[in-house]
């Protein structure tokens, strides 16, 4: 009797995994492989993105740097033309 019991009551949280599992099987094969195939692509790109980014922040930090020097290199001369 208690195993009739026990079998009979589900989890919530395998009644939920039952229903995916049943909506997923009502899609095609090709479905489930171009969804799959987009996720990879998501999860391989995102390298080649962060390390773009990385190196954009680099050079964007070099030009600011490079900017800073010739303002004031440009300052500099025009202080030394009015003194003549």
């Amino acid at each position: 009797m208690g195993k009739k019991d026990a079998s009979a009551t589900r989890l919530p949280v395998e009644q939920y995994r039952k229903q995916i599992g049943k909506q997923d099987y009502k899609k095609t094969k090709l479905d489930l492989k171009l969804t799959r195939l987009k996720a990879e692509a998501k999860k391989n790109s995102s390298g080649f993105k962060d390390a773009f980014l990385v190196i954009a922040a680099i050079a964007f930090f070099v030009l600011c740097v490079y900017a800073f020097f010739y303002l004031n290199l440009i300052t500099e001369l025009d202080l030394d033309v009015d003194v003549d």
